[in-house]
């Protein structure tokens, strides 16, 4: 399974009714993972400009990109951003991918 990591902040209207009704959200984001194919590694809440983010594995991209779709389109949300994380031990392999497109690759203009 590949991991991806989903900052997201949530909008005004969503931290009122959390405030509300104070719940701990993992089991909720567990369970939408666990229906298409994916696990929860990680749920926490940060001070900055995120409110949170969640580290996650699943099967493919096209998994990852539909739960961010999915989650974003409930509205409680002002952002979600979700990005693919490489393993440091796979990162050798990956530069030298790069190495050889970087040998044909011309920069525009050239």
């Amino acid at each position: 399974m590949l991991k991806f990591v989903l900052f997201f902040s949530y909008s005004p209207d969503t931290w009122a009714k959390m405030i509300e009704n104070p719940v701990d959200r993992t089991a909720a984001v567990s369970a939408s993972l666990d229906r298409v194919g994916g696990k929860l590694d990680a749920l926490y809440y940060m001070l900055g400009e995120k409110d949170g983010m969640v580290l996650f594995s699943a099967p493919d991209a096209a998994t990852a990109a539909a739960l961010a779709l999915a989650v974003n389109s409930t509205g409680a949300f002002d952002s979600v951003q979700t990005s693919q994380l490489i393993e440091a031990a796979d990162l050798p392999a990956v530069l030298a991918t790069a190495g050889a497109a970087r040998g044909t690759y011309r920069r525009p203009g050239d």
